[in-house]
């Protein structure tokens, strides 16, 4: 099997587990479990046939940024994958919970780009200039492999394990908070059942989003105004099921909110 073949059998068992909606094997007996070029080479094929169907690029997230996070699913470094418009909702909006696989949720600061970023000497300074602004955000995040069984080569292949994403209708500049010293606490049905801070994110979300920043420019594709950055989970993941209300507040940023159903996707 020519390594083209690979990368396309790779791409279709994560597309296939997808479309029949039904987890499947990983992908790291084609990949091996440490060549993250391979996965990338996947996860562009992943993307270029949902580009294909009709869905838009909108912006980038980064994931496994929390320790706490990397242990719950046994990697230990971030990675990235890209958000599509079929991807997003907004506060107060309910999911479908069958559009979904394995869904966990984690808490996140969105940022929203005002400038491109392609000086990969990426400075404090130059990021404020090129963020807009900052919202609280859901990131529900998603595993066509089976029963979550993954190494760095499954979860960069698979998008970086997306799911979907809820955007809070908060906005604030830089000059209004500083990232790292956000807190947060999650809710699911009145519960709490994660909770953390700015500095579970690579010790700074600004810190994250200066990683990807630099990684996309490697990867000959700089980030670009307009862009969503997802910068990464403030705590531990969470798994969500049909009728959960899930309720982030992120002080000072503000709250975000959804609703999980058991109707059919839209």
């Amino acid at each position: 099997m020519t390594d083209i073949d690979v990368l396309h059998e790779a791409a279709e068992r994560l597309l296939t587990a997808e479309r029949e909606r039904r987890p499947g094997s990983p992908v790291r007996d084609l990949l091996g479990d440490s060549d993250i070029a391979a996965a990338y080479a996947v996860q562009q094929r992943v993307i270029a046939a949902k580009l294909a169907a009709g869905a838009r690029q909108i912006g980038r997230k980064i994931g496994l940024t929390s320790e706490a996070v990397q242990k719950q699913v046994g990697v230990d470094r971030p990675d990235f994958g890209l958000l599509l418009d079929d991807m997003l909702y907004r506060h107060g909006d309910a999911i479908p919970i069958s559009r979904l696989l394995q869904p966990r949720a984690e808490a996140e600061i969105a940022f929203v780009l005002a400038e491109d970023i392609e000086d990969p000497d990426v400075t404090p300074e130059s990021l404020t200039r090129a963020v807009a602004y900052a919202s609280p955000a859901i990131e529900v995040v998603d595993s066509r492999v089976r029963d979550w069984d993954i190494v760095i080569t499954d979860t960069v292949a698979d998008n970086a394990s997306s799911g979907v994403f809820v955007l809070g209708s908060a906005q604030l500049s830089l000059e209004e908070f500083v990232p790292r010293t956000v807190t947060m606490r999650m809710l699911n049905n009145g519960v709490e059942v994660s909770a953390g801070d700015g500095t579970a994110c690579l010790g700074d979300p600004l810190a994250a989003v200066a990683w990807l920043a630099r990684t996309a420019i490697e990867f000959g594709a700089p980030l670009r105004a307009g862009e969503i950055v997802l910068s990464g989970a403030l705590g531990p993941l969470a798994p969500v099921a049909a009728g959960d209300e899930l309720s982030v507040l992120l002080r000072p940023l503000g709250t975000v909110s959804v609703t999980f159903t058991g109707g059919e996707q839209a």
